[in-house]
């Protein structure tokens, strides 16, 4: 009885261990299920897309904005002088075109190079260090003594450039959700448009106040500012994939990007919208300083508020792609700059304006259209598939930009509108002929 009596305590307390044991085994299993579960939560979370609305998004798209913004300041800022570049060094508008030709060909040059990088070491490093280094020959430019030492500060500045075009397309396409990279991807454009029109604005506006070299070196400092803040602003990656940069892999991204249906015609089409458009903006200021209208630099400079029409129609074009289509669209915006050519050629100066600010219109919003349409098409080698629609249409603008000085004495402004509306008038065939057939970019493999 004593024994029955001893062994009854013990099998309940043996009982409570093993109870008390599984318990605790029990909650030490939920803990790491829960630490588990957290674990992908937030590694899901670290990989997710970039949303509109969501923390992340504003800052994303205030970087690349002010990133777009630097580009296209440093690289149109001497559009509105080249007439005073003409008289300070004593050569030809021609001639003095070149400070923007050589600047977009170097950096087309670069776009074939920088991409791949790209793709091989990542995005952010390189956008980084392109901008500090454009606004650091920007500010180079400004003091060189001779005309052949501001153009090898402007090819460099153009050059480094191309670190950043090639690769925030990219960027865009790689981390934000794909229901919202239309409305980005207009976003980003409209950075280029209001930076397009800073440049020329400032640049025509402030010559008539202080010397050109003053007014450089001005929108240096005011780049490389942006310059810092796109740095602290901008995300890393987190959807980036590195692939190896080497003459095989490079060669590979060119065979399947050029076997695609409609890439090789979107390269194409940029090649002669933007040839179209820095021609226009080339030569309206020769126009417009010559009799009858002899307006002032600070005037031709005014010129470039049109690119806010830009800013609104980039992203409003890429918000209504993303509903209806690119292929029903795009062209619509080629139709619309040749309108915007055509009233050009009325002597009113009023008309004049309203023409540019049409064409200006059109073009960023075709222009918003296409690129978008690259990164959606291009399903291996993104950076490159970018690199090659930039490399032409900066091709465009140096090469085009430069051609039209010979139609400008040719045939003055008409002679000029007639370069830009065969350029577009191509440009609307391949659109309406070939792209408005082409399958849905997310039905291509």
């Amino acid at each position: 009885m004593p024994r029955h009596r001893t062994t009854a305590p013990l099998r309940d307390a043996t009982t409570d261990l093993t109870s008390d044991a599984t318990r605790d085994a029990n909650r030490d299993a939920n803990r790491t299920l829960n630490d588990s579960a957290e674990h992908l939560e937030a590694e899901s979370a670290e990989r997710a897309f970039i949303e509109r609305g969501r923390r992340g998004y504003r800052p994303t798209m205030l970087a690349l904005f002010l990133g777009a913004f630097s580009t296209f300041v440093l690289l149109y800022c001497v559009q509105p002088i080249m007439p005073i570049l003409s008289e300070a060094f004593g050569i030809d508008a021609a001639t003095s075109s070149l400070s923007l030709s050589v600047a977009t060909g170097m950096l087309a040059i670069g776009l074939l190079i920088t991409g791949p990088i790209s793709d091989a070491v990542g995005r952010k490093s390189i956008m980084s260090v392109a901008l500090l280094a454009a606004s650091t020959f920007t500010l180079l430019a400004a003091v060189m003594p001779s005309w052949s030492g501001v153009l090898v500060m402007r090819a460099l500045a153009g050059l480094s450039l191309s670190g950043l075009c090639a690769v925030a397309m990219t960027y865009l396409n790689e981390e934000i959700h794909p229901r919202y990279v239309g409305l980005s991807m207009g976003l980003y454009i409209s950075g280029n448009s209001i930076g397009g029109m800073s440049g020329r604005l400032i640049s025509g506006v402030m010559v008539d106040w202080v010397p050109w070299r003053w007014t450089l070196a001005i929108i240096g400092l005011v780049a490389l500012l942006a310059a810092l803040l796109f740095m602290r602003w901008l995300p890393p990656s987190r959807h980036f994939t590195p692939r190896p940069f080497n003459a095989r892999s490079v060669l590979s991204g060119f065979t399947v990007h050029f076997k695609d249906r409609g890439l090789p015609l979107l390269f194409l089409e940029a090649f002669l919208l933007m040839g179209g458009f820095v021609t226009l903006y080339n030569y309206i200021a020769y126009r417009l300083l010559a009799e009858p209208y002899q307006v002032s630099q600070a005037l031709v400079g005014l010129l470039s508020i049109a690119y806010l029409s830009g800013t609104y129609s980039s992203a409003w074009a890429g918000s209504l792609a993303d509903r209806l289509g690119r292929q029903r669209i795009f062209w619509l915006f080629i139709v619309m700059m040749l309108v915007g050519l055509a009233i050009t050629l009325f002597e009113p100066i009023s008309l004049i304006l309203v023409g540019i600010l049409i064409f200006t219109f059109g073009f960023f919003a075709a222009h918003s259209l296409a690129s978008g349409w690259v990164g959606q098409r291009a399903r291996q080698a993104k950076g490159q598939a970018s690199s090659l629609y930039l490399f032409s249409y900066y091709l465009g603008s140096s090469v085009a930009g430069t051609l039209g000085g010979a139609f400008w004495y040719w045939g003055g402004w008409h002679g000029v509108a007639l370069f830009i509306g065969g350029l577009l008038l191509v440009a609307l065939m391949i659109g309406v002929f070939a792209l408005r057939h082409l399958e849905a970019p997310s039905a291509t493999g």
